[in-house]
């Protein structure tokens, strides 16, 4: 039989097969909703770490909490100014004055 470590890597390569596959075949029109729904997991991500790091039960784990809190807020941060960015190129062309 497998172990847990043979599944999650088979597991882990699938997904970044499909992911690749999926990523490329979106329009750029699409790209706008996807980032914001992105940054809508990211946010879940980062109350979910949030709450882990509040536990305190292992020290550990609250480590691992605290680097999730720092990748997730980057995460959430750097796609909203992306989605910002995005939104900006679709609306008026202001006049320099």
């Amino acid at each position: 039989m497998m172990g847990p470590l043979l599944v999650g890597i088979y597991v882990f390569v699938l997904a970044c097969f499909v992911g690749f596959e999926i990523i490329t075949k979106i329009p750029p029109t699409l790209h706008t909703p996807l980032m914001s729904g992105a940054n809508a997991i990211s946010g879940i991500t980062l109350v979910g770490s949030l709450a882990a790091a509040s536990s305190g039960e292992l020290a550990m784990s609250s480590v691992l909490a605290f680097v999730a809190i720092i990748f997730a807020t980057i995460n959430v941060v750097g796609g909203f100014l992306v989605t910002d960015r995005m939104l900006g190129m679709f609306g008026k062309k202001r006049v320099k004055s």
